[in-house]
């Protein structure tokens, strides 16, 4: 009767550690899955936006240049997705943790109209050479297209993972781990689904 008292007790003791141990892992998940939102960085990209449009005479003299500058703007939010976490990203050993986070991806990128400014001392038309307004537009497609290009070269992926990093392991201290271990996926940014906003 004893020697069943004595097992019953101890697998009652596995049970509850083990169940502790889910709830620890449980509870860690949730968390971190709650501060995706969070895990988020704003940019804010400067843009100068140049062009000219040449004046030939029979296709051979240049006669005049007309010139086109302004400044533009875009918004850029970049995030990590952290409900993408798989349970083999999250490894728990007592007070130690380790993360392994998916890439980071663009959430949102708007180059809105009311960001743009004419310089009105470079921007001039020549005599029967004018800057038409579908040059204007043209201009302003190029410089978004080579803002969009050039983002992986404009250090949104290691502020955003630096951000992220910063904000999760506040997250884990307060829930009592005092070795953190977080690395991220070396997959390159993520920028097919851009949402894009016009404003």
């Amino acid at each position: 009767m004893k020697q069943i008292v004595k097992i019953s007790l101890l697998l009652l003791l596995i049970l509850s550690f083990t169940s502790c141990k889910k709830d620890r892992r449980a509870l860690v998940v949730g968390k971190i899955h709650a501060a995706s939102k969070l895990a988020t960085t704003e940019f804010t990209i400067d843009k100068i936006v140049h062009g000219t449009k040449s004046k030939k005479l029979f296709w051979l003299v240049k006669l005049n240049e007309a010139r086109f500058l302004a400044y533009s703007q875009a918004i850029i939010k970049a995030g990590i997705d952290l409900n993408k976490l798989q349970p083999d990203d999250i490894k728990i050993d007592k007070k130690k943790i380790e993360l392994k986070l998916p890439q980071v991806e663009i959430i949102n990128f708007s180059y809105p109209p009311n960001k743009f400014r004419l310089d009105d001392e470079i921007t001039e038309n020549k005599f029967l050479n004018s800057i038409s307004l579908e040059d204007q537009e043209e201009y302003f497609r190029q410089a978004e297209l080579d803002i969009r290009n050039n983002l992986e070269y404009m250090g949104i992926v290691e502020t955003t993972q630096q951000h992220t990093r910063s904000m999760l392991t506040g997250l884990l201290k307060s829930l009592g781990y005092s070795e953190i271990y977080i690395s991220f996926s070396d997959d390159p940014l993520v920028m097919d689904r851009v949402l894009v906003t016009v404003e």
